[in-house]
């Protein structure tokens, strides 16, 4: 999976799963993080866009993808192991199952697919 998927599944998840519950914290801040990247590049109406996302995943999706890459965040660690954390808490088998196993080296993405043991490797730079 890769980041921006990740962190749009993340995000629907949380939303939809998270309430009251457990990984409330986790989907919290989550959304704060990104909020505070959108934020440091005066993207505020990537923050509106971001909040009618959950909303309205399927019309808001295409647009929130660009904002995130543009944003850099698919490449902030942070925010992806927050993303990881949060998918771990509403979904452990698919993450006992190495789903959401990304990484992030010196601006490459290391991303599992799925139940497929071969690295996938994309280079930011």
């Amino acid at each position: 999976m890769d980041p921006v998927s990740l962190i749009l599944s993340a995000l629907i998840a949380g939303a939809t799963k998270a309430a009251g519950g457990v990984a409330q914290d986790a989907y919290d801040g989550l959304k704060a993080l990104i909020k505070r990247k959108f934020e440091s590049q005066n993207k505020s109406d990537s923050s509106t866009l971001l909040d009618k996302y959950e909303q309205k995943p399927e019309k808001t999706k295409p647009l929130l993808e660009d904002e995130l890459v543009e944003a850099g965040v698919d490449k902030d660690d942070e925010i992806i192991k927050l993303a990881q954390k949060l998918m771990e808490q509403l979904n452990p088998q698919e993450a006992a199952e190495g789903k959401f196993n990304i990484q992030i080296s010196g601006g490459t993405v290391q991303g599992l697919v799925q139940q497929n043991s071969g690295t996938v490797n994309q280079n930011f730079s």
